[in-house]
């Protein structure tokens, strides 16, 4: 039986030492310029000294038009390098493996942060996005190769490709609205190349031992669960992934699609083919029992988000204890000061998160 204590070994980058990967969240901490600050660079070596197995940074926005909320860690621009080399370095010095998540906000970046042009592969929606030109499309494809190439350059293991929650590369998942007619859209080839390209470019600008993963969400945002469980087999035997991160919301509640109720959402998942890619999962792992429910299901890893925000040791407290749960919510602002959360991230949790923070 596989256990959260268990190491595991991907093709590309080092192996983690457990089975618990630091979740990317959002928490407003850096520099507007997207330069690394204080508070992030402790709030993540503190996860990594918690015993996280892999430590990932908040979503880096890859183009500075695609920033998505205040505080974003940037990696569009070399002048990033120095703060992302001492982060890795940080990390690294508390044993565990290193990634940053690389992000566009597309039609969901913030118009007051970006210039106030929103892109989308449409014109319209939502938010009064315009459609990008193909000629756009290949520079934002272009600029998630470089984010990985500057990740390396700092020293990182590897990135996760952001591709869920209704973020740019999602976007083009879109079923119901991206009708694109320049091979970005229309069909499944169409809406799932910009991501093929996004890794095929990767893979051949950074080194043979570069860690690449892929966080996908299955549902909302207009993706179709029976598409994506296609692109994740499609990916996950293609030889290119050493991870797909499947952000599932909720890893055990039934699937809004009707035509795949009657087995939890992870199951969905966990039983496609998935070759030597490893498959990891996130959604309300709060304690042990459930996060090795999830290796139980057949996941080869899982992903802590709340928890981790909770508890900066999570992992070393769920190995220490099969029946661990995070400490009950709400909690007031000191619990999360003393758990390392700068002011910007304590703000982000009372005003964000109903029902997180008691002293609002």
């Amino acid at each position: 039986m596989t256990t959260l204590g268990d190491g595991l070994r991907f093709d590309r980058g080092p192996a983690m030492g457990n089975r618990m990967m630091l979740a990317p969240l959002t928490n407003f901490q850096s520099h507007e310029d997207g330069t690394l600050s204080d508070d992030e660079y402790r709030w993540l070596t503190k996860r990594a000294e918690g015993g996280f197995g892999l430590t990932m940074t908040c979503a880096a926005h890859v183009q500075e038009s695609g920033k998505a909320f205040s505080g974003q860690l940037g990696i569009w621009n070399d002048s990033h390098i120095e703060g992302l080399k001492r982060l890795a370095d940080g990390i690294h010095a508390a044993g565990s493996t290193s990634s940053v998540q690389i992000h566009h906000g597309g039609e969901r970046a913030v118009r007051e942060l970006n210039g106030g042009d929103l892109v989308a592969p449409w014109d319209g929606g939502e938010f009064g996005a315009r459609a990008l030109t193909t000629d756009e499309v290949k520079a934002a494809r272009d600029a998630y190769v470089a984010a990985a190439v500057r990740a390396e350059k700092a020293g990182f293991h590897g990135v996760e490709i952001h591709g869920a929650h209704g973020y740019l590369l999602c976007e083009f998942l879109n079923v119901e609205q991206n009708r694109r007619e320049d091979g970005y859209g229309s069909d499944y080839a169409g809406r799932t190349r910009i991501i093929r390209e996004v890794i095929d470019g990767i893979r051949a600008s950074t080194g043979k031992d570069f860690q690449l993963g892929l966080r996908l969400s299955p549902e909302r945002f207009g993706v179709d669960i029976g598409e994506t469980r296609q692109f994740a087999q499609d990916l996950m035997t293609g030889g290119q992934l050493d991870y797909l991160d499947m952000s599932l919301w909720d890893c055990f509640k039934e699937p809004i699609d009707e035509g795949h109720k009657g087995k939890p959402l992870i199951d969905w998942f966990t039983g496609l083919e998935r070759g030597t890619c490893r498959l990891g999962v996130a959604g309300k792992l709060m304690g042990a029992e459930k996060a090795q429910a999830c290796l139980d299901h057949g996941a080869d890893f899982v992903l802590i988000g709340r928890g981790a925000i909770l508890h900066h040791d999570w992992p070393k407290k769920a190995l220490a204890d099969a029946g661990f749960a995070a400490t009950p919510l709400p909690v007031s602002r000191a619990y999360l000061e003393s758990e390392f959360l700068g002011p910007a991230f304590v703000n982000y949790m009372a005003t964000g998160w109903p029902n997180f923070v008691s002293d609002r």
